[in-house]
């Protein structure tokens, strides 16, 4: 039985664009998502949120 391709998110384009931006890329391409600490992987979804709270007041207007 084949796996799905699972289609990227808005979540998964934001998480990887907020890895790279904190520079966390290379631990990810190491050691995989969860090799993250609870400090990073908070950081990266706190920043989700603000994002997409964003994008949503943008398009409200």
């Amino acid at each position: 039985m084949k796996k799905k391709k699972k289609e990227s998110t808005l979540e998964d384009k934001l998480k990887y664009e907020i890895a790279e931006e904190l520079g966390l890329m290379d631990k990810i391409n190491q050691v995989g998502w969860g090799g993250l600490t609870a400090k990073e992987s908070g950081r990266i979804g706190g920043l989700i949120t603000v994002r997409k709270k964003e994008l949503k007041k943008k398009k409200g207007k």
